[in-house]
């Protein structure tokens, strides 16, 4: 039996031994100095209840178990922004492979579920690798229950031969849709403009149900975080006007890029500008040597999974469940 303690994760310095944990089951790498940059990035937790007196607002508190010895043998958080549904908290909960089936995960848990009920949350979500078997049975013991599924897909660029789709920008073009980046046209306008368009594209993605961040929330983390660049934002225009977006930020461990969104306007929708927008991406990707994109789909989001997997050639990699769990009111 594993001798330990549950108790609040102290940052910055738990960060060190926690990065590992979550490098176990997040498809890119972390490290200790970007989870306390992250950390820094976001205000103390103010929770508060709506009308109907559901949660609403955002925290993040965060658990460990840890032995005699000092070491984190695992780790919990459960957090939720302030456009997170009502009620609804997000989880994740890691038990390092050496100590499971002791104990640890149960106990964690068990702390986790505890501060949720305090709280009033009226459920808990989870994304869980489909291949994963072990935590999907933990999750499945306690009542949990798979909600979606979300596929990820890997381009290797060394082997990507565009041919005769990378005239697709051309003939975009000779249509009336025009391309640059945010490094072309930089300032709060245009960022404005961004931002608006990706909250009206949002509101398609297969699942997506939630509020969506004001604009100083949303340019913190699409525009300003690091691995992020305007040369790397991809905008397609029809005139003045911003009508479609490709967006890409580079993880410094492995000098990949993670293909963090795509979004066209309704109205634009079946003129391939998705597509010229994704060549233009990866033509990115290619001049600043980098040796693949990763990028994820719901399972119902089929034109976007049609041109990653079949037009493109992304590789498909496990993917998630998302799982869910409603608690007692």
């Amino acid at each position: 039996m594993t001798n330990f303690v549950i108790r609040r994760m102290e940052p910055p310095y738990d960060f060190t031994e926690i990065a590992p944990l979550l490098n176990m089951i997040w498809s890119e790498p972390t490290t200790a100095e970007q989870l306390k940059t992250d950390e820094e990035s976001i205000p103390p937790g103010k929770l508060h209840y709506n009308a109907n007196g559901q949660l609403e607002g955002w925290d993040r508190p965060k658990w460990v178990a840890e032995d005699a010895d000092g070491h984190v043998l695992a780790y919990a958080i459960a957090w939720r922004a302030p456009w997170t549904d009502p009620g609804a908290l997000i989880c994740s909960l890691i038990v390092d492979p050496k100590h499971r089936g002791k104990g640890v995960g149960n106990a964690i848990f068990a702390a986790l579920l505890a501060w949720a009920t305090e709280v009033k949350a009226s459920r808990l979500i989870s994304f869980m690798r489909e291949t994963d078997e072990t935590s999907l049975a933990f999750a499945a013991r306690r009542g949990c229950m798979q909600e979606r599924h979300t596929f990820e897909s890997v381009l290797e660029l060394d082997a990507f031969d565009g041919g005769q789709l990378l005239d697709t920008i051309a003939q975009v073009e000779r249509n009336g849709i025009h391309f640059v980046t945010l490094a072309d046209e930089p300032g709060e306008e245009s960022e404005r403009q961004l931002h608006e368009l990706y909250r009206v594209t949002h509101q398609d993605i297969p699942g997506f149900s939630e509020g969506f961040p004001w604009f100083e929330e949303w340019k913190k983390w699409n525009i300003d975080r690091p691995g992020a660049r305007p040369a790397w934002i991809h905008i397609a225009k029809d005139g003045d006007r911003y009508v479609g977006v490709v967006t890409l930020q580079q993880n410094e461990q492995t000098q990949a890029m993670y293909h963090d969104y795509t979004g066209v306007l309704p109205e634009y929708r079946g003129r391939r500008i998705a597509l010229a927008l994704k060549l233009l991406g990866i033509q990115t990707a290619r001049r600043h040597g980098v040796p693949y994109l990763r990028t994820h789909n719901d399972s119902l989001n089929g034109p976007m999974l049609h041109i990653n997997r079949q037009l493109l050639g992304f590789r498909a990699e496990p993917g998630q469940y998302k799982m869910v769990l409603e608690l007692p009111k």
